[in-house]
This record gives structure tokens, sequence and C-alpha cells, in this order.
């Protein structure tokens, strides 16, 4: 066989074999590349998308979930390196998922209460609110003890809800829960409902587009607030609260009140 024929074989094949895989140095850096290309990990949130205007879909524009709880979610995992995929749920399934690992964290317009901070853990309040009875201008309260006798709406496991069961046992009216606010909405139109316990700020939004609804702020102890959500003992909740702290001190938040509020 000829020796010079053969090395050139060889050499042609030690050539096409570094070609297809490359050298060491170039698998090396194109791994990196894509490690660098992962970097950023994704967050399962959890909402309720029918709390306009924390979170909602506006149908004649997409099927986007919007609001102010999801700005502040992306705001919050830009600073922290995470990316925030949003999954909407009936509120009332909320803490039952994100127990169950469905979701990493839940931001719902959800205030905590001692049940469920048995179960779950919240951050640093970011937002404080109140409650209002909303109803049909027709009926005129002024009081809570004016509905003595009707039926009071109320969402399926809110503090709403609570609110209201208490205010019917002094009071002398029924109260029947719904899943989803807009419900709540349309049993007070058609008359269901005598009146609904409802926060502030989305029952501003209501207000604003159904001129035959009124509302009175309803008086209470302690003031409401809004948190993040986390199962209980998660890490998360440490670079959530100070994340929280950073956008109330420099402003962002109440940027974001400006953007989605129709009142402060």
């Amino acid at each position: 066989m000829n020796k010079k024929w053969l090395l050139a074989v060889l050499t042609t094949l030690v050539i096409a074999v570094l070609a297809a895989c490359g050298t060491s140095e170039e698998k090396d850096s194109t791994s990196g590349s894509e490690t660098k290309g992962e970097e950023k990990k994704v967050l399962v949130m959890g909402t309720s998308a029918d709390y306009a205007p924390f979170e909602y879909v506006d149908t004649a524009k997409s099927d986007e979930i919007i609001g102010f709880d999801i700005d502040l979610a992306k705001m919050i995992g830009e600073k922290l390196g995470y990316e925030i995929k949003v999954e909407n749920m009936d509120f009332n399934s909320l803490i039952p998922a994100l127990q169950a690992n469905k979701f990493d964290i839940v931001l719902a317009g959800m205030t905590p209460t001692p049940e469920r901070e048995e179960v779950v853990d919240f951050s640093i309040p970011y937002y404080e609110t109140e409650q209002y009875l909303v109803f049909k201008k027709e009926k005129s309260y002024k009081e809570m003890a004016d509905v003595a006798g009707g039926v009071v709406g109320a969402q399926i496991s809110s503090i709403q809800e609570e609110l209201a069961k208490e205010f019917g046992e002094e009071h002398g009216f029924k109260v029947e829960s719904r899943n989803l606010i807009p419900e709540l909405i349309q049993e007070l139109k058609t008359g269901r409902f005598d009146a609904a316990v409802i926060e502030n700020i989305v029952s501003e939004n209501y207000l604003a587009s159904n001129d035959d609804l009124a509302a009175f702020p309803i008086v209470v102890e302690e003031p409401d607030f809004k948190a993040a959500v986390f199962q209980k003992g998660s890490d998360l909740k440490a670079g959530f609260d100070k994340a929280i702290e950073e956008l109330i001190a420099d402003g962002t938040i109440e940027e974001l009140k400006k953007k989605w509020f129709v009142v402060e």
C-alpha cells in the first residue's frame, strides 16, 4: 500500500472529525452561551383575573392578563432576576394550588388573615385598602343597617365575605357568595343582591362605568392591606420583601397607582 496515499487519507479523516465536533474550546464556548440564555429562572404566579384594576383581561384588546399586580410582579421579578409566568385561577383555589406547588407565588389582591397565615407566608404590605358597600343608586343606602332583611353579596373566600357575614349577623341581612367579582355586579344589576361588599379601588372601577351604581365606605377597626403570598417557609419571601421596600421608597408603586387606579 502506498504510504503517502494512506497518510493523505488519515489526514483527511482527522480534519473531518475535528470539523464535525469542534475543538474543546469551541464546545465550552457554545455550552456557556446556552447556559447564559437560561440564567433567568421562571416563577409561576397564580392570580384571579376578575379583579380589575389589580388583575384582569381587557377582552376588547387581547387575552393577556394585565393590571397593577401584574406590573408589580414583573418589576419585582426584574429586580430579582426572574421571569414571571402568570396563570389564572378562581380566587378560592389559589392558596390550595400554592400549597400543592402549582404556583411559586400568588399576587391576587390578597390580604393576610390569621387563618391564611397558618398555611402560607405573606410579604410585607404593598398596598393599603378599604372596603365599600356597593348598591343600586335607587336604594339610597347610607349605612349597613339600611340593608336589614336584604341579601348582600361577596366573593368566596375573601376578606369581604368575612366582613359581610359579621355585619350580616349584626344588622340582619343574608350573605351570598360568588366566585367572581363580575358575578357580584351582575347580581346587583338584576336585583338578586341588594348590595355587595367589594374593595374600594375595584368598586371605583365599576362605579365609573355604571351610572346606576353607588357606594359608601365601610368603617372597620383595622385597615386591610395587600401582600404577595408564598408557600410556608419559602426562600422567595426575603427577596420580595426587599424589592417591595425599594419600589415603595423610590416612588414606583405610587406611579403604578396613578397608572391603574381611578382614584387614590
